[in-house]
């Protein structure tokens, strides 16, 4: 039913029977990345969207459950899982991809509404360790990341900590290792990590099929340390 309800919103196209995705008009898909947690994303830009913005697609077992879009700071601007959810204008502390590359550390605290009438607030950190990896041939920078969400009646929501992956070049983030705490105050370990960047041409490009850690403890598990609703 989740993946109905984001495709009715948005007015995307479903998944062909061949298992590939289909850019909503007037977008143009420039990646595919297979990462653990059995989640396979695509990467995407629009013409009607603002220069620098960038749009994912997450898809798992069941399908496509979760879009979001960041800007060229790699803020976070607008998701969907499928309730709507927006960066409320003016935040306290924007996060900014340039800031973190400039200075080695990003810290932001923002506001968040849904459609449905709620809300939380977002506050945390990024910061660069100095260690780069390479996976499936592509240099990444690692950075370590805590991140807390609050109701607006200041309970916890959401806890995350642990390392992420960045790419100075495309201006975005990727998922890494670390845990998550959601409200309970137990800590799960998660890992969303990317394992194949699959471009225009290469075999795999658009597939609906995530293709690692797909058995059914991993594909219910959360697959992402800090929620591509807010940094991704």
């Amino acid at each position: 039913m989740r993946k109905f309800l984001i495709l009715a919103c948005l007015t995307l196209p479903t998944a062909s029977l061949a298992g590939i995705w289909e850019a909503p008009k007037g977008c143009d898909v420039f990646m595919t990345v297979q990462a653990k947690a059995c989640r396979v994303s695509h990467f995407y830009t629009c013409g009607a969207d603002a220069p620098g913005d960038q749009w994912r697609v997450d898809i798992d077992q069941e399908g496509p459950f979760f879009y979001s879009r960041i800007d060229s700071e790699a803020q976070w601007i607008e998701s969907y899982d499928p309730i709507k959810q927006t960066l409320d204008p003016s935040p306290a502390d924007p996060a900014s991809f340039s800031e973190l590359l400039a200075s080695g550390i990003d810290t932001w605290d923002f506001n968040l509404s849904r459609a449905d009438g709620s809300g939380s607030r977002a506050t945390g950190y990024d910061r660069l360790t100095g260690k780069t990896v390479v996976i499936d041939g592509i240099s990444l920078s690692q950075t370590e990341v805590e991140f807390t969400e609050f109701g607006r009646d200041g309970t916890v929501l959401r806890r995350s900590r642990g390392n992420e992956y960045l790419n100075p070049d495309w201006r975005m983030f990727f998922a890494g290792p670390g845990e998550t705490d959601l409200g309970d105050g137990q800590w799960v370990p998660i890992d969303g990590s990317p394992v194949e960047f699959i471009f225009p041409g290469e075999e795999g490009f658009l597939s609906t099929q995530p293709k690692y850690d797909c058995d059914a403890l991993t594909a219910n598990a959360p697959a992402t340390i800090l929620p591509a609703s807010l940094k991704e």
